[in-house]
């Protein structure tokens, strides 16, 4: 019998040299360590390889945020257990910006999110690289992070700018959520493309001490 194979779907932005994620944070710089014509004084003729190298802030592209982002003795991505990040039974909820950006309980209750991922779809991420991703973007209330802090959900992600207002200085959605050890991934893309629910989503960073954010490469499999 042939066991059907399971559909991948890249939830995550390319990240590319230059690129603006968050305004007032510097872009990447993505450059050759070692060229592949510089390596050729190295090695046997014929045999060539590249090093990359990479200088950026954590908060690029699509990145996940652990408790220690937002609190000093909070938990960071090398101390978040490794089942927290992968294989998270997870929903998606349909919030589009042309409706609200301001995202209430209202709008997250009566669906089954205890223990699940929940993945906030806006469509906010047709905007990606242009100036207009910057402004007005979606966000949850202080009531809506309560919400889903009370419901046990085990991750939120939304394909925003910041889970949060940032028209104001405060993050309440951040302090709630990572108070709770929730983790939260910004910046995704292509949650049209699911199922409601009934997938799987994964967003792994390396394994770095003293970094709360970093970027994942985000996907579902269902």
């Amino acid at each position: 019998m042939n066991k059907q194979k399971n559909t991948l779907l890249d939830l995550s932005h390319t990240i590319d040299n230059g690129l603006i994620t968050y305004k007032g944070l510097p872009a990447p710089i993505i450059c050759d360590y070692l060229s592949r014509e510089d390596s050729k004084h190295n090695y046997a003729e014929g045999t060539q390889f590249q090093i990359g190298k990479i200088e950026m802030v954590t908060n690029t592209g699509t990145y996940i945020d652990c408790p220690f982002h937002r609190f000093e003795d909070g938990k960071d991505v090398s101390q978040m257990p490794l089942e927290r990040f992968v294989d998270l039974d997870a929903i998606v909820i349909h919030i589009p910006f042309t409706e609200t950006i301001e995202i209430t309980e209202e709008h997250l209750k009566g669906y089954d999110v205890k223990n699940r991922a929940v993945l906030i779809h806006t469509g906010w991420d047709t905007k990606w690289n242009t100036d207009a991703y910057f402004e007005s973007n979606p966000y949850l209330t202080k009531g809506a992070a309560e919400y889903l802090r009370d419901a046990s959900v085990s991750l939120v992600g939304i394909d925003s700018h910041n889970i949060d207002d940032t028209r104001g200085n405060s993050r309440p959605v951040h302090t709630i959520l990572l108070g709770a050890e929730i983790l939260i991934v910004e910046h995704l893309c292509q949650l049209n493309l699911l199922p409601d629910s009934k997938f799987m989503f994964s967003a792994v960073p390396p394994k770095f001490i003293g970094v709360g954010t970093f970027p994942v490469r985000a996907y579902a499999k269902f």
